[in-house]
């Protein structure tokens, strides 16, 4: 029983409601209890790279000190006792509390993200909206086609600016690539567009045209979906709980 093996749809529902119920929430306890427990989760329940985990994370922590920061310093006056001074402005408790929770809510939106994110198999969650949650099959197979769009635009753009560099464009250095993408994005957009076109006749070719489709890859709905689903529900729970003690 692990989030890698948890229902795609199930999983992204409970995520989206542990946001959805931390966005109402104003005291910094919640969202630090849902914090950590989601980290202790995911440790038990799921086999990630905590190196990639700790790399994806940098940038939302380094936004949260900012949060945090700019509350403090830029936040409006609140009556109540004064903690200390920063800049000759005077900051509150209630200043405190509300930079807290503001920071700490990103950390806790975070790490239940990365939650979904890094235990969700693209391919898996696509397969499981079309079965569970009703998603067109077009919709579906065009959202795959656009994953197969990025290493495609990637390499004709590698060969745009090779056949530049062919015809003697200065490209020594990274900013001349960037100062030559605008005459790129033409014929880039072009074949873009052919490829797009190409697709879709064949998409259509091979029957995505509105009817009923049978499925090959079933992804079933199990009770340790629910298990783990109540799992984090309960530690929600527990730490709206403890932050209105």
């Amino acid at each position: 029983m692990t989030f890698h093996e948890m229902n795609p749809t199930i999983k992204f529902l409970t995520v989206t409601c542990l946001m959805f119920g931390l966005a109402f929430v104003y005291n910094p306890w919640t969202p630090l209890v849902v914090f950590f427990g989601t980290i202790a989760l995911q440790f038990i329940f799921s086999d990630v790279s905590w190196k990639r985990w700790g790399l994806f994370m940098i940038p939302f922590l380094l936004t949260a000190l900012g949060t945090l920061w700019t509350t403090l310093v830029f936040g409006r006056e609140a009556s109540g006792q004064v903690v200390f001074s920063l800049f000759g402005n005077d900051v509150t408790e209630e200043n405190v509390l509300l930079a807290a929770t503001l920071s700490l809510r990103v950390l806790a939106f975070t790490v239940l993200s990365l939650l979904f994110t890094l235990t969700t198999d693209p391919k898996r969650f696509v397969y499981s909206l079309m079965q569970q949650a009703r998603l067109s099959p077009n919709i579906a197979y065009s959202v795959f086609v656009g994953f197969r769009f990025f290493p495609i635009l990637k390499i004709e753009l590698m060969q745009l600016y090779e056949t530049h560099a062919l015809r003697g464009v200065r490209l020594d250095t990274r900013i001349d690539h960037v100062r030559h993408i605008p005459k790129l994005l033409i014929p880039l957009l072009a074949g873009a567009i052919r490829q797009a076109e190409r697709i879709a006749f064949s998409m259509e070719a091979r029957g995505f045209t509105g009817e009923h489709r049978s499925t090959y890859e079933v992804i079933p709905v199990t009770r340790n979906d629910f298990l783990l689903a109540s799992l984090l529900f309960t530690l929600f729970g527990v730490s709206v709980w403890i932050g209105v003690r």
